[in-house]
């Protein structure tokens, strides 16, 4: 038999994973990044910073990033994977990039060096099983 998570139970989950992202004295940011590395500025090919807070309250286990501020200038390459860390950069979770399927979609993988890239609207889900 699988576990089961209530809804109450789902949002505190994602609430306390999305606020480990406020930790520290500014916003956390988001890179994108050409190979999964959990280390800032490792594999990094464009870099957008959250709000601060990064994530409203949790909805049936989903929390929606508010505003993620653009990268105006990207360092470019092509980006398959994502981490999230605060502002201390220390990472809080990662996740794959591409154009459908994956944790993270964007228009075009391939980033132009002093591009700019957008996230338009991002999401956290702790499923139910």
């Amino acid at each position: 038999m699988a576990i089961t998570l209530t809804t109450a139970a789902r949002n505190a989950a994602c609430d306390a994973i999305v606020d480990l992202v406020d930790a520290g004295t500014g916003a956390g940011t988001i890179e994108l990044k050409s190979a999964a590395s959990t280390v800032a500025g490792t594999n990094e090919v464009a870099t957008l910073t959250f709000s601060d807070p990064a994530f409203g309250a949790a909805s049936s286990g989903v929390a929606t990033a508010g505003t993620i501020t653009d990268d105006t200038n990207a360092t470019g390459g092509t980006a398959s994977h994502f981490t999230v860390f605060d502002s201390d950069g220390n990472a809080v979770w990662q996740g794959t990039v591409a154009t459908s399927g994956a944790d993270l979609n964007l228009s075009s993988t391939t980033i132009g060096a002093g591009s700019t890239v957008t996230i338009s609207s991002f999401t956290f889900t702790v499923p139910a099983s």
